[in-house]
């Protein structure tokens, strides 16, 4: 099983974003995929999941900027972010679980299958 993220890079304060995890190996379309993130120093933090029924689930400081979604053709799940503020900078990694439960969906060692992270900068 591979998740590969990317779609990092710096952008400035009210700028935009657009994450992508690729994946290989797994059944795609019963997995629940989600995003966590973990600036220098903090604890890893949920930020997104989607779970094959595509039903979705945010953090609430990201709720109404940030939008998960999935290809199931493409085994892929995006992140795309808006407004983004320097609160957000942080290496952002993409997990993915067949038997997650919707009342762990937001633990990150409930999860699997991790990516590599990517690397998202925002300037103030």
């Amino acid at each position: 099983v591979q998740l590969q993220a990317s779609g990092g890079g710096l952008v400035q304060a009210g700028g935009s974003l657009r994450l992508s995890c690729a994946t290989s190996g797994l059944t795609f379309n019963r997995y629940t995929m989600a995003w966590f993130r973990q600036a220098p120093g903090k604890e890893r933090e949920f930020v997104a999941a989607i779970r094959w029924t595509s039903s979705t689930h945010y953090l609430d400081s990201v709720k109404g900027r940030f939008t998960i979604s999935r290809d199931n053709a493409k085994n892929t799940v995006y992140l795309q972010m808006n407004n983004l503020k320097p609160e957000d900078t942080a290496v952002y990694h993409c997990a993915g679980d067949r038997e997650v439960i919707l009342s762990s969906i937001r633990v990150p060692n409930q999860y699997d299958y991790w990516g590599q992270g990517t690397l998202v900068t925002v300037s103030s």
